[in-house]
C-alpha cells in the first residue's frame, strides 16, 4: 500500500508592490530644507521602505508629470503644491478625480495642496455626492443641482459661513431642485513664524496611524486654524494643536467613488519636516494602505478612539 503524501503546496504569489506617483511643485525655495526637492526627498524613503514602485514627476516635466501613462501606472498619487497651483487645468484634476472615483488610484495631498487642483475637484465632486445622497433614487433622477463655484485662492474670513453649503427645494413639479455652494477648500487663519505644533492621534488603531505615537510634535511648521471649508471627512486620524490656540483636522479622509483622498496638513517647504520619522511613517502607512484599495474609511479594527 503506497502512503499518501501531503498535497504539494502552491508558492504564495508576492503581492504586487503599490505604485506611487510623487508629484511636486519643485519650489527652488524647498532647497533651504531638501537638496534634492521634497517630493524626492519622499520618494526616496518609499523606495526604501519595500513593497512600493515609486516614480518622482514634476510640474516641469512633459506633459507636467501628468501624463496618462504616468496615471495608468499610479495607485497613490502624493501631491505637492503651492505657489503654481493655477497652472494645473481644472481639465487635468477632472480627470485625476474621474481615476479616484473609478477605483483606479488615491490621493494623498499635502500642507498647502488644499488649494491643488486635484485636491478642489475631489472636494467638489464629493459635495456634489453628499449632496445627491439625501435624495431618494426617483428624485435623484429628476434633481437639478445649480453650482455655485468660490473665487479661486481667496482664503475665507473668521466668521464667514462654512463651505460646501447646500439647500434643497422642492418645485411645484414635484422636482428638487439643489443649490450647492462648493467648499473654498482653505481656512481663515495661518501663521508662519515656524513656531511647534501638537499632533494627537485620534484614532490610534486606523491603518494610517500604524506605529504611530498617541502624540507627537511637529518642532517647526506653519499654523493653520479652523474652520477648514471642506466636505465632512468620513474619519479624521490626527488632529494638530499649537500654543497660540490653534486647531487643525491635520489628518483626514473622504471616500471618493470606489477611491479615496487623504489630506495631512504638515510639509512646509522651508522646513524638514519629510526628514522627520513620524510624517515619514504617517506617509509610508497612507500608502500601502490606499494601495491595498480599503472598502472602509475606518476598518473595524480602528473604532478604538484615544482617551482624552
Amino acid at each position: 500500500m503506497v502512503a499518501q503524501g501531503k498535497p504539494e503546496e502552491k508558492p504564495q504569489e508576492k503581492p504586487r508592490p503599490v505604485r506611487v506617483v510623487v508629484w511636486d511643485e519643485r519650489q527652488p525655495v524647498q532647497k533651504r530644507a531638501y537638496q534634492n526637492f521634497l517630493g524626492n526627498q519622499i520618494a526616496e524613503h518609499l523606495k526604501a521602505r519595500g513593497g512600493f514602485t515609486v516614480n518622482s514627476v514634476a510640474l516641469d516635466d512633459p506633459q507636467q508629470g501628468l501624463s496618462k501613462d504616468v496615471l495608468d501606472g499610479c495607485d497613490v498619487l502624493i501631491w505637492w503644491g503651492h505657489v503654481r497651483q493655477n497652472q494645473i487645468k481644472p481639465q487635468t484634476g477632472k480627470r485625476i478625480v474621474a481615476g479616484i472615483k473609478a477605483g483606479r488610484l488615491s490621493l494623498i495631498t499635502l500642507h498647502s495642496a488644499h488649494w491643488s487642483t486635484p485636491f478642489i475637484q475631489a472636494m467638489y465632486e464629493r459635495a456634489r455626492e453628499d449632496a445627491l445622497a439625501k435624495l431618494s433614487p426617483q428624485q435623484h433622477t429628476a434633481a437639478k443641482l445649480k453650482e455655485i463655484y468660490p473665487r479661486p485662492f481667496r482664503a475665507p474670513k473668521r466668521g464667514d459661513p462654512l463651505t460646501p453649503a447646500v439647500e434643497h427645494r422642492r418645485t411645484d413639479d414635484g422636482r428638487v431642485e439643489i443649490t450647492l455652494k462648493h467648499a473654498n477648500c482653505c481656512f481663515p487663519v495661518y501663521r508662519a513664524d515656524g513656531k511647534p505644533s501638537e499632533v494627537r492621534t485620534l484614532l490610534p488603531r486606523h491603518p494610517i496611524a500604524r506605529g504611530v505615537p498617541a502624540t507627537f510634535s511637529i518642532p517647526q511648521t506653519e499654523a493653520y486654524d479652523e474652520p477648514f471649508h471642506v466636505p465632512p471627512p468620513d474619519a479624521v486620524i490626527f488632529e494638530e494643536r499649537w500654543k497660540a490656540g490653534e486647531r487643525f483636522r491635520s489628518g483626514s479622509l473622504w471616500k471618493l467613488g470606489k477611491g479615496w483622498v487623504f489630506y495631512f496638513r504638515p510639509g512646509h517647504e522651508t522646513y524638514p519636516i519629510f526628514k522627520q520619522p513620524i510624517p515619514l511613517k504617517i506617509l509610508e502607512n497612507a500608502a500601502r494602505w490606499l494601495g491595498s484599495k480599503p472598502t472602509s474609511a475606518i476598518p473595524a479594527a480602528a473604532t478604538q478612539k484615544a482617551k482624552a
